[in-house]
């Protein structure tokens, strides 16, 4: 599955997934908010390195829509129709999946600004001696991203493939 992440202006951008497996998604508007690491890439890249297989990404991969909807118009009236009438409760391990995502992106990005002096400090919930290897290992993930995400032009992308 490739995942292209093209910037918008400001802290805009857009999300284009492209997989084998389940329906044609269309682009949707990420929540944006960061100049360096977009949100959406940031659990990306957790979920990619902490070998999460239930996160957002593991998900779509497997043919999940997930917060996507059908490019096929047809397609998505299907799904909006089976969401309503259906609505899918994710598993306990893809609900666990989803929390360890959202924890580790909130203790990666803090870590990741104070080390590059976009903060001063860590909030309160990071411990800075209790940090464990795998937030290391991602931060050093946004290494490899961050500032190229930020260089890019308005329209620019990066492809990751998952």
């Amino acid at each position: 599955m490739h995942v292209v992440f093209t910037k918008g202006p400001g802290t805009s951008y857009h999300i284009a997934v492209h997989r084998e497996t389940g329906a044609a998604l269309a682009p949707r508007n990420g929540p944006g908010g960061h100049p360096y690491l977009p949100h959406d890439l940031v659990h990306f890249l957790v979920e990619a390195e902490a070998g999460i297989r239930l996160g957002v990404y593991g998900r779509l991969a497997t043919g999940d829509n997930g917060m996507f909807w059908p490019a096929d118009p047809a397609q998505r009236a299907k799904a909006a129709r089976r969401r309503k009438s259906k609505p899918v409760k994710p598993t306990p391990e893809a609900q666990a999946d989803m929390a360890r995502s959202e924890e580790l992106a909130g203790i990666c990005v803090p870590v990741w600004e104070v080390r590059h002096g976009h903060a001063q400090e860590l909030p309160a919930y990071v411990t800075a001696g209790e940090i464990p290897a795998v937030v290391d290992r991602i931060v050093a993930r946004f290494d490899d991203y961050a500032e190229r995400w930020h260089q890019l032009p308005t329209g620019g992308s990066l492809t990751l493939t998952w």
